[in-house]
């Protein structure tokens, strides 16, 4: 038995010589000789080019591996846009030998001088440039444990090609004792994020938790495109911030400027203000607990931005008020200078002819190709002068460059409007249709803004605008529409000053303009506004109203393209009446500046044939010239109140009227229109009448 010991024996002794010699041999020469070998080894553990062109030590100090590599370079796969994954003027350390065997790797004490770090990811997103193996999705960056530390001049640039982000950062001088920074670590630099540059600040509020693989509280702030956002949060490692819930807060002149930095076309706003919490999953990053304001109107919701293959926007929004002046930029206006100047101005900042209202603003067509969304928006209440309107629920579905605005309601004076409006600009020029559906609603509410008295009116409106054109503005769209306009009011009461001005009742007329009030609502047996639609152009088809003292009549129309309007109404009577003047009055000028005429050039031939009576003959026969017989034919109320077309009209006898359907805008047109149009027309109009 003695003699296998006395083997043992000098078998471990010599071991115990051989790593004495080799401790001392790489003591005494520092190492230096096993800089090719070294190299050599971490690049087939890295599958990477490993170089160190400088001076070179690794050995024992005494139980402590001493690691100092000078101008060293690890390289970066083949993949990625610059040549070494890391580079340094210095890298002097002293590791823990046992951590490298158990895996929590542990540096006694780090000095590093111009370091610098390129971390990528590849253009498929499958794998970075920090994991040295193909593991798909890539490796979390990791962090060994460092006692003390001195880290001097360090740069770390990140790009993601998914993202098309590019960040070149700067890390302030660190110096460590016991493990401990002490202090925040600041960050700072520049970038592209796609397309859009912009500049950074952040610290570590922890950094000893960040550099010992503990959490990592960051600040952080961005400047973009006149944008301002902060981002806060704890993150398990310096470069993961998977499924970390981030507060993020937001700000500046225009949301829209905002968005368009990752490529989303959103419509201008004012100057906003939003907070959310973020929490990135994969490819989906989430904003919950959304809320904020933009101009004079508040919003809260949340939203889901998927950046895969195509970028795809999932959002639920909710607006307790919403200015209309907010409002203007989803039809094309600055919202600025709708406030400041009206909405003429703002149309013609669009490059709108001068007293147009509709804005020449174009889609953004290659935006809206570029990504997908889905939105559901509801409004309490929209804040405006004029139209009341309250409870608006839009959906909205964007689909490879067609928008849908799909369905959008809103109450409106007590009544309900819904509505379809498609904008496929897959089709060149884009294909865009309009459709506008009111429910029966008060007059007196909805048109309180503009003279009609609430108290007294009991009169309901309903309708249907349903419009189809071509073009990339609404301007343009609309000036090529073909479809039907059509308001029918059944009976009721109206009670305004501005109607009897229709009726052009003199004796009523001058009551008007010295009492400034009626003795009597007008009441309405039943109406139509009824407008035939053709490239364009709207004619009168018919205007057609039905009081207990008059038939009221209109012709003309009114252009999309120059939006000139050039109407005609006239009453006439019943029953025989004096002062009645029988003339027609004039709707002129443009959608932006209507003109009522009143006192129309047949009326005042009217009086100056009254007035040569009056002088030949006596005052009595003066008056004869405004006699109005009373032969006006009631109006068959079905054909009114089905919407139907001129062609269709009948009096309470049963025949064709022969006062409508003969405007001067549809004179013209109604000699294009073949057979099958004319037959056609006489029918039900879109079935909702």
């Amino acid at each position: 038995m003695a003699r296998p010991w006395r083997i043992a024996r000098n078998v471990v002794l010599g071991l115990i010589a051989l790593v004495a010699a080799i401790w001392l041999i790489l003591f005494i020469t520092k190492g230096r000789f096993l800089k090719h070998p070294f190299e050599r080894f971490v690049g087939g553990q890295t599958h990477r080019p490993v170089r160190i062109d400088g001076d070179f030590q690794l050995y024992f100090a005494p139980l402590k591996i001493k690691l100092l590599a000078e101008r060293m370079t690890i390289a970066n796969p083949a993949w990625a846009t610059k040549p070494y994954l890391f580079q340094a003027d210095k890298l002097d350390t002293m590791i823990a030998p046992l951590s490298l065997l158990f895996g929590k790797r542990r540096l006694y004490w780090l000095d590093l001088e111009k370091g610098a770090v390129d971390l990528e990811w590849n253009a498929a997103h499958t794998t970075n440039s920090w994991t040295f193996s193909e593991a798909k999705g890539g490796k979390p960056l990791d962090f060994p444990r460092i006692d003390i530390a001195t880290v001097r001049g360090t740069t770390v640039r990140y790009k993601d090609p998914r993202m098309r982000l590019l960040a070149d950062l700067a890390i302030e001088d660190i110096r460590s004792t016991n493990a401990r920074i002490g202090k925040a670590v600041g960050v700072s630099g520049t970038g592209m994020i796609r397309d859009t540059p912009f500049r950074v600040t952040a610290q570590l509020l922890a950094p000893d938790a960040t550099v010992n693989r503990g959490r990592n509280e960051l600040t952080l702030r961005a400047w973009a495109a006149h944008n301002v956002i902060d981002v806060a949060g704890t993150l398990p490692s310096i470069a993961d911030i998977e499924n970390v819930p981030l507060q993020t807060r937001a700000q500046g002149r225009n949301l829209s400027e905002l968005l368009g930095i990752i490529g989303v076309a959103l419509p201008n706003t004012r100057t906003y203000r939003l907070h959310a919490q973020l929490v990135k999953n994969g490819d989906a990053y989430r904003f919950t607990h959304l809320a904020g304001t933009f101009g004079n109107s508040d919003v809260a919701g949340q939203l889901t931005i998927t950046n895969g293959e195509r970028l795809k926007l999932d959002s639920t929004i909710a607006t307790k008020s919403l200015d209309i002046i907010d409002a203007a930029p989803f039809l094309g206006y600055n919202p600025d200078i709708v406030a400041a100047k009206g909405t003429v101005a703002a149309a013609a900042a669009t490059g709108a002819a001068p007293q147009r209202l509709f804005p020449d603003a174009a889609l953004p067509i290659e935006t809206m190709r570029r990504f997908d969304a889905d939105l559901k928006w509801t409004i309490g209440v929209v804040k405006s002068r004029n139209v009341p309107v309250s409870n608006v629920d839009l959906t909205l579905a964007l689909d490879h460059g067609r928008l849908a605005l799909s369905p959008l309601t809103w109450a409106m004076a007590r009544g309900n409007v819904s509505s379809d409006f498609i904008f496929d600009t897959r089709q060149r020029p884009s294909a865009d249709s309009y459709d506008i559906r009111l429910s029966p609603t008060p007059m007196g509410r909805l048109l309180a803004g503009y003279g009609v008295a609430e108290a007294g009116t009991t009169g309901t409106i309903k309708g249907r605008i349903q419009l189809a054109g071509r073009g990339d503005t609404i301007h343009d769209s609309l000036s090529t529409a073909h479809g039907r306009i059509a308001f029918v009011m059944p009976h009721g009461q109206l009670w305004t000053r501005n109607v009897q001005l229709a009726e052009l009742d003199l004796g009523t007329f001058v009551q008007k303009m010295f009492e400034d009030k009626l003795k009597k609502p007008v009441e309405v047996n039943c109406g139509l506004v009824g407008f035939t639609v053709r490239n364009g152009v709207a004619a009168a088809d018919p205007i057609l109203i039905d009081t207990t003292k008059n038939v009221i009549v209109g012709r003309g129309g009114f252009s999309f393209k120059t939006e000139a309007v050039d109407l005609a109404f006239r009453a006439d009577g019943k029953k025989f009446s004096l002062f009645s003047g029988q003339s027609p009055v004039g709707v002129q000028g443009y959608f932006s500046q209507p003109k009522l005429n009143v006192l129309s050039g047949a009326l005042l031939g009217r009086a100056g044939a009254g007035l040569g009576l009056a002088l030949v003959a006596t005052p009595v026969a003066g008056i004869l010239a405004f006699v109005d017989i009373g032969d006006a034919k009631s109006a068959a109320c079905g054909p009114v109140l089905a919407g139907a077309s001129a062609s269709a009209q009948r009096t309470t006898k049963g025949k064709p009227r022969d006062d409508v359907g003969h405007g001067t805008t549809a004179t013209a047109e109604d000699g294009k229109k073949s057979a099958g149009e004319r037959k056609s027309q006489k029918k039900k109009f879109l079935g909702i009448f």
